[in-house]
């Protein structure tokens, strides 16, 4: 197994590299290095002087080679616009969106698996067909308008039910005693935005574990043992249910290491300034450092994802391990 998950890791460094790269050649091509008081100033002579003392006249490797040697060393630069420590911003973000992602992706698993199997093990039943119509409703309603309405439905006209993500989401459950911890109001305005993320993944992720447990309960696998006898119960959960979970796993992989930067609907609904709102006001203010720092770190999440999944597939299925 750590030949396994070795050999994964040594796969998985190019590709940062290569994507680090080109994202940082992307971002230096699209947005103007110059200060916004130099940007528009109309003195030649002051801008190529701050072009030559930053390097900024290089060629695009000699520039990301600078960048990487900072980046190995815990240095992602500083922002061009408010002049604040890059780490120290995506750090304080990263914080905020892991707790809305972290809750919204155990609670989309916990109810995609258990509706993805019922659905597939009572097949063409009732209770088939209306989890089925619920999921597509799912799948199309718009996060931005169902957010909207449950701020409108619970935050207002049920007077302050739930909350719409105040201060107590943003401490990483620290609350104002300074007692680390859960309390009744941090879960209270935690609700809303852990809604608004699950409609959509867990009617997605549903589906995929319905096919998925279809295709393996009609396996031979399958077949042979119940055959033996033994109970349905037996087969559906030791048997059916690992197999069934390797495509869940790879979706949940893919979607998770994007939605580290990309809850920007859902961000700016509930005012949480996590990684969503950090791209987003970078990306308006031409922030290219920030920018650069922010896809670093979401590739990063995204590649290190993947890692997770192929670690996951060999200890559903050995027979990866061994491939």
């Amino acid at each position: 197994m750590l030949t396994f998950v070795a050999r994964r890791i040594l796969y998985s460094i190019p590709v940062l590299l290569i994507a680090s790269f080109l994202l940082f050649f992307f971002v230096r091509l699209t947005f103007d290095p110059l200060p916004p008081n130099l940007a528009n100033s109309k003195d030649p002579h002051a801008k190529q002087e701050f072009l030559e003392s930053h390097g900024l006249n290089d060629p695009i490797p000699v520039q990301y080679g600078r960048w990487l040697g900072g980046v190995v060393h815990g240095d992602l630069g500083a922002s061009d616009q408010t002049h604040e420590d890059v780490l120290s911003a995506v750090e304080r973000s990263m914080g905020r969106t892991i707790q809305l992602l972290f809750y919204g992706s155990l609670v989309s698993a916990i109810l995609a698996i258990i509706v993805g199997v019922y659905s597939a093990v009572r097949q063409y039943s009732i209770g088939d067909y209306v989890l089925t119509g619920i999921s597509y409703i799912g799948i199309a309603m718009p996060p931005f308008w169902f957010g909207l309405i449950a701020i409108e439905f619970f935050a207002f006209r049920l007077k302050g039910w739930l909350g719409t993500a105040d201060p107590p989401l943003y401490s990483l459950g620290l609350h104002s005693g300074g007692e680390s911890g859960f309390n009744l109001d941090y879960l209270r305005h935690l609700a809303l935005p852990v809604a608004t993320l699950c409609v959509q993944i867990v009617a997605s992720w549903s589906r995929y574990q319905r096919a998925s447990m279809l295709d393996v309960l009609g396996a031979d696998y399958v077949r042979t043992a119940r055959a033996k006898g033994l109970p349905r119960r037996t087969v559906i959960f030791k048997h059916a249910m690992r197999n069934g979970l390797i495509p869940l796993v790879t979706v949940m992989a893919l979607d998770i290491g994007a939605l580290f930067g990309g809850l920007i609907i859902t961000e700016k609904i509930f005012s949480i300034p996590g990684m969503g709102s950090l791209f987003f006001n970078a990306l308006l203010q031409g922030d290219a450092k920030m920018l650069e720092g922010w896809f670093l770190v979401v590739a990063t999440c995204i590649i290190l994802f993947n890692l997770l999944a192929d670690v996951a597939y060999g200890l559903l299925d050995p027979r990866i391990r061994l491939a």
